[in-house]
């Protein structure tokens, strides 16, 4: 899941339409780890923390969530799911006017991905922000990305966290998700 602004450390509207997705689509069983990508050291605050915190609160196991504090753009959450942490095949929730970008982005990356859309319930002014930045900045930053692909900014050696959680779970390892209410 990707990353997005935080505000006093809690995750802000479009962050928290993301997250709230992410916890229903555990609560039907529909995934079953989540890994929460962002900059762990944001303008913003620590996206990681704050999303790590939100699901906790909303009743997602903590040892079902996996943190990259290196997703520092689209770009790089999708090239470190797959390299760092060996994803191949997954879900992603995010707001329609980015879904497009991020879908190509984790295709190209190697992902086997299909897009959820989360909800966009925010003020006018920060709609038309946040779709001038996608079709201005963002969307001619991933042509390229497509176009002439690069390493992350960061890279780690690989995490097999994410793995284990799914392995754990095969054999009952892992407490179940949460109840739907």
């Amino acid at each position: 899941m990707p990353g997005a602004r935080v505000h006093e450390g809690r995750p802000m509207r479009v962050l928290r339409s993301r997250l709230d997705v992410a916890v229903a689509l555990m609560a039907r069983g529909r995934v079953q780890a989540v890994l929460v990508s962002g900059d762990g050291a944001g303008t913003s605050g620590d996206e990681i923390e704050a999303m790590i915190a939100y699901l906790v609160e909303q009743g997602v196991n903590r040892e079902r969530i996996v943190a990259d504090p290196y997703g520092l753009d689209t770009y790089d959450t999708a090239r470190r799911a797959v390299a760092t942490y060996g994803v191949r095949q997954a879900l992603i929730t995010t707001q329609a006017f980015h879904l497009p970008r991020a879908v190509a982005l984790c295709r190209r990356a190697g992902i086997d991905i299909a897009g959820v859309r989360a909800a966009n319930d925010v003020r006018l002014r920060t709609r038309l922000r946040n779709l001038a930045r996608e079709y201005v900045l963002s969307r001619p930053k991933a042509f390229l990305e497509l176009r002439f692909p690069r390493d992350p900014a960061v890279e780690t050696p690989p995490d097999d966290r994410l793995a284990e959680i799914l392995a754990g779970l095969e054999h009952g390892a892992v407490a179940a998700p949460p109840s739907a209410s």
